[in-house]
């Protein structure tokens, strides 16, 4: 069913709440009478923080205005005529408003689609109460609106009693005057007869006698009163206590979690506006309490009885403005993080927001954030309370901000846009710690006031760690400890402690969650991917996964020690991988057709069983971000004989001259892909269309060819002019001075020990090559013609 018919279906509040969604900045006509259009479009689609997604929204913008011009032009009859004025009102106003910051447009129409679905969901959960979650709600979300409904209800009821109270007590005054009034009569009477004095001083007299009885009784009941006000009030507190402590100890500190998860690839951390709806109502009954705990002082003080009811307001009093002071503080969060590996002299952006902002009327004298880069030692001694007497670690330019309130969504934050790290100023660093071991924290913090300055708060966030560099070859070293601290840390940690060492299970998990998001792709690493890193960074040779499941690696074996025979680390190897995935493999990768994690003797033992001609893919174990093909084939050298060759790797640099699936094409002695897939099925869609010959300008197009210089017997050869080589370079070898060669044959093989080639002279080669290649054929042929 579509959201608007659902919505329109709501009663009471929730119909109250939908219809206080709209207005001026977007009529409920609009909403009426474009609910398909408005409904089918990609709003998520948009980053409101990326200001390269405002042509997307201006998109979205024109399509609104065009929809409602369409839609007021095809109005007939007399009803029609008005309606065709209001909605073509409507563009003409929309288009005034949102032409300027199309973005504004897209979160204001965001805010409305969420916040109708949310009540739409909660109105159908409270119609099933007996059920499970509904559409997909969790479980605890229901607890959590119930005891917001049980907490509206205990303060409608100390309200009711309030009032009670007051109208009793105010009885009680004009009583209490009454009584003054008879006793200044009883005090007048000396001055007439007695006789007369006498008749009217009885009378008096019974009726002050009565009147203070009832005073004295009428006391203890307003006493009682007020008593049973604050008892109440204490229970109230309690239960607002604990579902703060459930709406920002649990749910924003997992919300929080998820951000820095976000950091190693982990899903979205999902947006606020739950979590900033159920902070403004609990901003909002706290403050009600505060205000009922305030008024019944009020009366305290302009009727003293004495009793504990003094004692108890006051620490009602100490009680609720500490819960509101723990509910702003907590709520001044950073909802874009700034990158955790933060390049000096560049140019980075963050977004801090105060969740109850808008409810509070922060906005109303809007605050100013402040930015400033703080070091691990100085970020401990903030949290101890310590004075580090407004220190830094560095100069960020642009770092101060005023926070902006959103009326249609009504958030409250502030969007740091242009920072940007000019200096930094390192710590003495600890036994082998390098620089990009060395965390440091952005410290955003603000001041503002709060009920016409009866509160003013003080407020600070820490962002994640960030490590600084200042060149991007300490990039992966960077990212290695911001991954690590991302998987391992604890919540309420001191900053910024984890462990040194983890189970491998838990590192699997961790790797695996940054290899599926930097390569894009729903395949991640399987059970014999991890098998094969395990022996990589415990340096073992077993192949059973339950011997890797209880031990732990180091923070040392991640990414401080070198592999064994090695001039990198474990984590620089993987980081190397991932780097040449994401760059050119991932659509290989995604196909299944990398295996990737294998050794040689793996490679070997594979492939030995299989036709001449079979190839595969794997990780260099030799070079960061290598890849290398290994097939099988006829050893020249000895009739009869099978042996499994290794092709140099490729690396980043090689694919940026010529793609994979072109150098596999090239090779005619590669046939299947191993298992059994010919190998056009698995790389044909991939691979360069040919170059035409004939250009207009004058120029000839170069073709780059991959060749291995070995000479192979296939099962099925291709013909071929003369002797058939195939030759590892970039392009084949040209004789400038004679006519061209096809391939000559080298009396001295290029291949190593391990049957392994030397890229390094070709790719020389094959930079004279293209160079050659690139200028025009009549200069190239010049020296032949004379």
């Amino acid at each position: 069913m579509a959201l608007w018919i659902q919505a329109q279906q709501l009663q009471g509040d929730a119909l109250h709440q939908m219809q206080s969604l709209y207005g001026q900045h977007f009529p409920i006509e609009v909403r009426h009478y474009l609910s398909q259009w408005l409904e089918a479009q990609l709003w998520d689609a948009i980053d409101l923080e990326n200001q390269q997604d405002e042509f997307k929204a201006k998109r979205l913008l024109d399509g609104l205005i065009q929809e409602l011009q369409r839609k007021a032009e095809h109005q007939m009859g007399e009803d029609g005529f008005l309606l065709k004025i209001k909605l073509g009102h409507y563009a003409t106003q929309l288009k005034s408003s949102y032409d300027p910051c199309p973005l504004e447009l897209v979160r204001c129409v965001k805010h409305i689609l969420y916040t109708e679905q949310r009540l739409v969901q909660e109105a159908s959960n409270a119609s099933s109460p007996g059920s499970g979650p509904v559409d997909g709600t969790p479980q605890r979300y229901q607890q959590i609106n119930q005891t917001f409904e049980e907490l509206r209800v205990m303060t409608q009821d100390t309200e009711n009693d309030l009032r009670k109270l007051q109208h009793s007590q105010e009885y009680f005054i004009i009583q209490y005057q009454e009584s003054l009034r008879i006793q200044a009569q009883l005090s007048s009477l000396a001055s007439i007869p007695p006789a007369e004095r006498v008749q009217r001083e009885s009378g008096l007299q019974s009726r002050k006698s009565t009147l203070e009885a009832w005073l004295t009784r009428e006391a203890n009941t307003l006493q009682k009163y007020r008593q049973e006000l604050a008892e109440k009030h204490q229970r109230t507190l309690a239960l607002l206590r604990k579902q703060q402590t459930v709406i920002v100890d649990d749910e924003l500190i997992q919300w929080k979690r998820r951000q820095q998860l976000t950091g190693n690839g982990g899903p979205s951390e999902g947006g606020l506006d739950i979590l900033q709806a159920w902070c403004e109502k609990l901003a909002d009954m706290i403050w009600q309490n505060r205000q009922q705990i305030r008024r019944v002082e009020h009366l305290t003080q302009q009727l003293p009885i004495p009793g504990p009811t003094e004692e108890l307001l006051t620490d009602l009093n100490a009680t609720v403005t500490d819960i509101i002071s723990a509910l702003v503080t907590s709520t001044f969060i950073i909802e874009k993080q700034p990158p955790q590996v933060l390049k000096t002299q560049t140019k980075f952006s963050a977004t801090v927001r105060l969740l109850v902002g808008g409810k509070l009327n922060v906005h109303m004298n809007p605050p100013q954030v402040k930015a400033t880069i703080i070091s691990e030692q100085q970020a401990k001694a903030l949290l101890k309370n310590e004075n580090t007497r407004n220190d830094s670690s560095g100069e960020i330019l642009n770092n101060n901000c005023v926070m902006e309130y959103h009326q249609t969504t009504g958030t409250l934050s502030a969007h740091f846009r242009t920072m940007s790290l000019k200096r930094i100023k390192r710590s003495d660093r600890r036994g082998a710690e390098s620089v990009t071991e060395e965390k440091f924290t952005v410290l955003f913090e603000s001041q503002f006031s709060v009920g016409g300055n009866e509160l003013v708060f003080h407020v600070k966030t820490l962002s994640l760690p960030v490590v600084v560099i200042v060149h991007g070859s300490q990039d992966n070293n960077a990212t290695a400890t911001v991954l690590w601290d991302n998987a391992f840390s604890e919540t309420g940690r001191v900053p910024f402690v984890v462990p040194d060492k983890v189970l491998w299970p838990q590192l699997c998990e961790a790797l695996n969650m940054k290899y599926k998001s930097e390569v894009q792709s729903d395949r991640g690493l399987s059970e014999d991917n991890l098998v094969f890193l395990a022996q990589k960074a415990f340096s073992s040779s077993s192949n059973n996964t339950e011997d890797y499941c209880n031990m732990t690696i180091t923070w040392s074996q991640f990414n401080r020690e070198s592999l064994p025979g090695r001039n990198f680390t474990f984590w620089q190897w993987f980081d190397g991988v991932i780097e040449l995935m994401k760059k050119h493999l991932k659509s290989h990768w995604n196909d299944g057709a990398i295996l990737g994690f294998l050794n040689k003797q793996q490679a070997l033992d594979m492939l030995m069983s299989k036709p001449n001609g079979t190839f595969l893919l794997r990780f260099s174990d030799s070079e960061i971000g290598g890849i290398t093909i290994a097939w099988v084939a006829e050893n020249p050298n000895k009739a009869g004989e099978r042996m499994v060759w290794n092709l140099m790797p490729f690396t980043t640099k090689d694919f940026s001259i010529r793609s994979l699936a072109d150098r596999i094409s090239d090779l005619n002695h590669l046939l299947f892909l191993y298992p059994n897939q010919p190998k056009e099925e698995v790389f044909s869609r991939y691979c360069t269309p040919p170059n035409s010959k004939a250009v207009g300008d004058g120029y000839v197009k170069p073709e780059i060819k991959q060749v291995v210089k070995v000479e192979f017997s296939s099962p099925n050869p291709e013909p071929s002019p003369g002797n058939s080589f195939m030759e590892h370079a970039a392009s084949p070898t040209v004789n400038q001075h004679n006519n061209f060669t096809i391939y000559p044959s080298m009396n001295d093989s290029m291949l190593d020990t391990e049957g392994e080639f030397d890229l390094d002279e070709t790719m020389d080669m094959a930079r004279q090559v293209e160079e050659f290649l690139r200028q025009p054929m009549e200069t190239q042929w010049s020296g032949q013609q004379s």
